[in-house]
């Protein structure tokens, strides 16, 4: 159990670090403003499945450390 969760951990981070960052990214956290911050955003293709695929992996993690 405990090597599944090394796995699933790995594999979360480099998923997590092949998203993509936000497009458009002018220093609307620093300035202050929330032009387009929560727009909404259609995820197509690869960028479904990474999305998708860091959920299921998040979820599987949470559940196996409840069970540890």
């Amino acid at each position: 159990m405990k090597i599944a969760l090394i796995v699933i951990s790995i594999v979360l981070i480099a998923i997590v670090l092949l998203q993509g960052g936000a497009e458009g990214n002018d220093g609307s956290f620093t300035s202050g403003g929330n032009s387009d911050l929560f727009a909404n955003r259609k995820e197509r293709g690869g960028e479904l499945f990474i999305s998708r695929f860091t959920l299921i992996l998040g979820v599987a993690f949470m559940v196996i450390c409840a069970i540890i």
